[in-house]
């Protein structure tokens, strides 16, 4: 009989002690190390594993391609995040908060592919078989080579997996999986790493691609342990506001795409429907006429998205003014207001500042900054930007405009969109050809770009 041993496993980080201790050393987490049972010899996710290396090493010249080619979701946002659709093989996670709309994207997504032929086993270790056939109802997403299951063994799943023998596996949710090798609850960091490995090693040796969702703790990380998003090849998390009805599928990363790519969805009573328009979107409520409202354009993966930056700036009553930042860096934005004190002769020390993206979108990329300085200035002297002005550019510390990349593909997205004027830095004069129809005014400082948005 294998010799069983004791040790205290972190549910946040996955440490590992020989003894219980109230803060783990790993993560900092109070109260999260939680005893487990390890019997001896390999798991049953390394066993797995060795069980795989039965052909020699060999040169990659030697190393044929892939015989079957991606599989068409039927969803153009989600095969675009995916980096142009479903590798056979692959291991997925999808990430989100409860209610978010994971499960039905999912269920969509298998429809679609069931229709074209692929015969999908859907795993749901949290709803019964009735519970999602009413959703599918709903959503209209019945189909006989849509396969459904409600089990969380492991052995039984894979058992479903001989017997259907599917294009796509589909795991609801991971915490709910077991393994009866694994003597520690469902959702604890062994079995979770456990099932997981299991599930890898299936798809990888069968040519099944897997999608397993997986829950989020409520600072919006995906719960477990963190080499779980290393061992799956692609990281999808589903954003949005549960009460909002714009959804972004966004990769943070991706062994066979871009990890930059974001889909857009708007959840309806039917369903998730895609974006096709994004700009357009975000652009739809956009008000006229108010100061510290301003238009820029960012790269979101391989596509320009034009989104519009709030700014609210008002006298503080407190000594030290208050500073906030929604789909912003905070420290970028309070930089730029630095700029603005410093070049520009703003007294901003005793003003309020709170800045936003319209459309709960996060923008990281430096090219938003000069979208930033405008609306911030807008704002303060209480005059309204043109409607049909965009602004795209770098700003540095000693007040410059800096160039950006991608810029012919930004300015083209404004002009589509309607916009008459594109204030960019002047710098990427040169290597491109503006469109006719848009006016450029090309500027090297902040300066001299808030004289062209504000009339000085």
């Amino acid at each position: 009989m294998a010799k069983v041993k004791l040790k205290f496993a972190c549910q946040e980080c996955g440490y590992e002690s020989l003894k219980w201790m109230g803060r783990c050393p790993g993560c900092g987490s109070w109260n999260t190390l939680v005893e487990e049972r390890e019997q001896g010899g390999a798991s049953p996710a390394v066993r797995g594993k060795l069980d795989t290396r039965k052909r020699p090493a060999q040169p990659i010249t030697e190393v044929g391609g892939m015989e079957r080619p991606r599989s068409d979701t039927g969803i153009r946002e989600l095969n675009r995040v995916l980096g142009g659709g479903l590798v056979p093989g692959s291991l997925i996670l999808v990430g989100g908060d409860p209610g978010i709309g994971k499960s039905t994207l999912l269920l969509q997504a298998t429809h679609r592919l069931a229709r074209l032929g692929m015969p999908i086993l859907y795993v749901s270790g949290e709803e019964s078989a009735e519970q999602t056939r009413l959703r599918a109802d709903r959503l209209k997403a019945l189909h006989e080579k849509l396969f459904v299951a409600a089990e969380t063994d492991l052995e039984t799943i894979e058992s479903l997996v001989e017997e259907v023998n599917p294009g796509l596996l589909v795991i609801d949710s991971i915490q709910t999986i077991y393994l009866a090798d694994v003597t520690s609850a469902p959702g604890s960091v062994a079995q979770v790493r456990e099932c997981t490995g299991r599930l890898m090693r299936l798809a990888k040796s069968k040519g099944v691609a897997v999608i397993i969702v997986g829950h989020v703790t409520k600072e919006g990380a995906i719960a477990g342990p963190r080499m779980l998003e290393h061992m799956v090849d692609c990281v999808l998390y589903f954003e949005g506001e549960r009460h909002h009805t714009y959804r972004v599928l966004r990769a943070v990363k991706n062994r066979f795409g871009s990890t930059n790519e974001i889909g857009l969805f708007e959840m309806k009573s039917e369903g998730l429907t895609e974006v096709d328009n994004p700009s357009e979107m975000f652009l739809s409520e956009r008000p006229t006429g108010v100061s510290g409202s301003a238009v820029t354009a960012s790269m979101e993966g391989t596509r320009p998205v034009l989104i519009e930056l709030q700014a609210l700036v008002a006298p503080t009553s407190f000594a030290t003014p208050k500073r906030m930042a929604s789909g912003l860096d905070y420290n970028r934005v309070t930089m730029i207001m630095a700029v603005l004190e410093k070049r520009l002769g703003m007294f901003l020390q005793n003003q309020d500042a709170y800045v936003n993206v319209v459309g709960g979108v996060r923008l990281d990329e430096p090219a938003v900054d000069l979208a930033v300085c405008v609306s911030l200035a807008s704002s303060f002297r209480d005059h309204p930007t043109h409607p049909k002005d965009v602004l795209i550019g770098e700003v540095g510390l000693t007040g410059e405009v800096r160039g950006v990349s991608r810029l012919e593909d930004r300015v083209k997205e404004a002009a589509n969109m309607g916009f008459q004027r594109a204030i960019i830095p002047a710098k990427n004069k040169r290597g491109w050809t503006p469109p006719t129809n848009l006016e450029i005014v090309w500027v090297d400082s902040v300066e001299e770009a808030l004289e062209a948005a504000l009339g000085g």
